[in-house]
């Protein structure tokens, strides 16, 4: 390898900048592509499109359980007697979805929910460990 008078062996290595950090708004946009298709499938779990365990790395233990009670019991109710009820949780889509920043490893984000019946309200509280993001908190109205 051939250097150039006048410079040192050094300058011939590239140097390359370190990778930027995520800015604040990169950061508000991820929360919210993660808290849509966690929402998306969560409504598909309780449609009972989706298996539950699929969320098992995305919901801390305690949602899971949560989740895994409410899709049994609307499962039972869509067995009933009700015309509406085996329609519930149908074709599910999210609207919208909006994060709010609490601190630098928490979020909380609403999402809205239309499905073939209603539109519903989702709730949830994401909090990174680990540059991991779970969801420690979902409520779905």
């Amino acid at each position: 390898m051939s250097v150039t008078p006048g410079l040192h062996a050094a300058a011939a290595v590239p140097v390359y900048p370190a990778a930027p950090r995520l800015q604040v708004v990169d950061l508000d946009r991820e929360v919210c592509a993660i808290s849509r298709s966690t929402v998306q499938a969560a409504v598909e779990v309780l449609a009972g499109t989706r298996p539950v365990q699929q969320l098992a790395r995305r919901l801390d233990e305690r949602c899971l359980a949560a989740l895994q009670h409410r899709a049994a019991l609307t499962r039972r109710v869509a067995s009933g007697t009700s015309p509406t009820a085996g329609r519930l949780h149908r074709n599910p889509t999210v609207r919208s979805v909006r994060a709010c920043r609490v601190s630098e490893d928490v979020y909380e984000a609403s999402a809205v929910v239309a499905d073939e019946l209603r539109v519903r309200a989702v709730a949830l509280r994401l909090e990174r460990s680990r540059q991991v993001w779970r969801v420690t908190v979902l409520e779905i109205g």
